[in-house]
């Protein structure tokens, strides 16, 4: 799992059927430069820290057929958690 925080929301009028609800943010990879798209069935908002599943784990948290989803967001990291 990585801790990540989110940089920006991806705004998109088309998407393939197989995808859930849920938003497409941009995040920035704690202690690093990388950034990634992360699935978001939560509800984050900008400047929030996260933490995502990526990989096989990512798309299995779905139910029935996985969708095309490498990287979730599985949890919001608390104001003021230490790491």
């Amino acid at each position: 799992m990585l801790r990540a925080t989110v940089t920006g929301r991806v705004w998109s009028t088309k998407r393939l059927p197989e995808m859930p609800a849920g938003t497409i943010l941009e995040v920035v990879i704690d202690g690093s430069t990388s950034r990634l798209l992360a699935f978001d069935p939560l509800g984050c908002g900008e400047g929030e820290q996260v933490v995502i599943a990526t990989g096989s784990v990512a798309a299995g948290w779905f139910p029935g057929k996985a969708p095309p989803i490498d990287a979730l967001i599985v949890a919001s990291i608390d104001e003021g958690a230490k790491s």
